[in-house]
């Protein structure tokens, strides 16, 4: 299933709707054109029982070795018999039509055109090589499987049904951008996604007008639903445990071709606070450390904005020796707290950048080193005091806690906000602020879904799997926040204590 293409007359070749005759000459010119003349176009002929045939095929898509041994060969050896039955191929299309040719040879087939026969046989030759599978940088965990999706559609495919060994799990593709013309496959459970959430799944996907898509970034733009809110109503994830894990809750996920990561839809707040390692270690521990992470979204939004309060507005809530250290640190400081807050943030969001930017041993060195020089130097130099390195240092954690990279930067963008308000109204702003915060999370929702879900609308049932984890024998129906299809989950069970 493809998308609607766009109204460019750029999008589609002139020659895109036309037919092959009984003249192979004049096919191959069709072909040519149909790629714009491109010199990566090769042909070689041959003869295939007396007569005469082409094989056609994009040098950079094609295994050279395996189109000599399985296409070529075959055919100066062939025997009696159709072409189809001489090469070796697990898939043999045969088309008329010169567009649908043109698609098969950018997914790495070949063609074989032939004397007096106005159809093209498309043998599969392709197998690009690929990133081998694993462990993803950015989602490590310490007791979970370690292997994460790569660049390869198959292989992502692959790891999803190693998995989920059903034959209710299904794709669904489309293809995606007039130039591009991305792979984009969407896996669910048939007996338990639901049906209103596919159609619009769905919907949404064909009604994309694109000239290229590469990322699934790009694709979680163009659906979301608010794409203007801080927070990511998608889940992106480069582990398949993860992304398993929602499909057998009855959520949809989407795999991109040449990317590693996949979304998972729909998808609420807690989520993003929640690690495969909660569900690898006992329950109390998998609690208390998701508690932490929640905690720690609080911290990152509003750490700096308190100590701003504090300072510049509501220092008697300080014990006394506490009070008398932050001011003399502060004696010769000639900014305001806001300043300082600001300063360093900005200071922590560049030693970030160039640590991600730069090769592994030298980002090391920027991110220690420094950060221990510019943190020193610039106490020294009385930019900032001793106090707000270290609000800084505590928000930085706070952030980097979450699982899910993207969360703990909105964390971090909240935090502009709400610093501002601190400074101009103290603890009054900084509840403001967070009011609004909290407010526009119960009003989002990702595809019909309530982001703040089970707080907002509070659910009863779905407390037990979300800011905390019950354990897994308790864990006897499945979230109701995406509407499966049926709720129970037969197979969590402690039934030998009857015994």
């Amino acid at each position: 299933m493809s998308s609607s293409k766009g109204n460019s007359s750029f999008s589609k070749p002139t020659n895109a709707g036309g037919q092959f005759c009984d003249d192979m000459e004049k096919n191959i010119r069709m072909l040519e054109d149909h790629f714009c003349q491109t010199e990566d176009l090769m042909k070689k002929e041959l003869l295939f029982h007396n007569q005469k045939c082409v094989v056609l095929y994009l040098e950079s898509l094609v295994k050279k070795e395996l189109l000599q041994s399985s296409i070529i060969e075959p055919i100066i050896d062939g025997k009696q018999g159709a072409i189809e039955n001489t090469v070796h191929s697990a898939e043999i299309k045969k088309t008329s039509m010169v567009s649908e040719t043109g698609k098969n040879l950018l997914d790495g087939f070949c063609v074989i055109l032939m004397e007096d026969n106005h159809q093209a046989y498309l043998p599969s030759v392709g197998g690009i090589e690929g990133r081998a599978i694993q462990e993803p940088n950015n989602e490590r965990s310490i007791k979970s499987s370690h292997d994460g999706f790569v660049e390869s559609f198959s292989t992502n495919l692959q790891l999803l049904r190693k998995r989920i060994k059903s034959p209710q799990l299904k794709v669904k593709y489309f293809t995606l951008g007039n130039f591009s013309n991305t792979k984009v496959g969407m896996v669910f459970l048939e007996n338990l996604a639901n049906k209103e959430l596919i159609d619009e799944v769905e919907r949404r996907l064909t009604s994309i007008e694109i000239d290229q898509l590469y990322s699934t970034g790009e694709l979680e733009e163009l659906i979301e639903d608010h794409p203007f809110s801080p927070f990511p109503q998608i889940l992106a994830t480069e582990r398949p445990d993860r992304a398993v894990s929602y499909i057998t809750e009855g959520k949809i996920t989407l795999i991109v071709d040449g990317n590693p990561r996949v979304l998972v839809i729909p998808i609420t707040f807690f989520a993003f606070y929640q690690a495969p390692d909660d569900y690898n270690s006992r329950w109390l521990v998998g609690s208390f450390f998701r508690i932490i992470r929640i905690f720690s979204f609080v911290i990152a939004i509003s750490l700096p904005a308190i100590y701003i309060a504090i300072v510049s507005f509501h220092s008697e809530v300080l014990p006394i020796g506490i009070l008398y250290s932050i001011r003399v640190s502060l004696e010769y400081v000639p900014f305001p707290p806001l300043v300082e807050a600001l300063t360093m943030q900005i200071i922590l969001e560049l030693l970030k950048e160039a640590s991600i930017r730069l090769p592994s041993p030298i980002a090391q060195t920027i991110g220690i080193v420094g950060g221990l020089v510019i943190g020193t130097a610039v106490v020294d130099a009385h930019i900032v005091s001793n106090m707000m390195i270290v609000v800084i240092g505590f928000t930085a954690i706070a952030s980097f806690v979450a699982p899910i990279n993207e969360m703990g930067t909105s964390a971090r963008l909240l935090g502009f906000p709400t610093m501002i308000a601190a400074s101009l109204l103290g603890f009054f702003g900084i509840v403001l602020v967070l009011m609004i915060i909290f407010m526009h999370l119960s009003k989002l929702d990702s595809f019909g879904t309530p982001y703040f879900s089970p707080l907002s609308p509070f659910k009863k049932e779905d407390i037990k799997d979300s800011f905390i984890r019950l354990p897994l024998w308790k864990l006897n129906t499945r979230p109701t926040d995406s509407k499966p299809a049926y709720a129970k989950q037969q197979w969590r069970t402690r039934a030998w204590k009857k015994k």
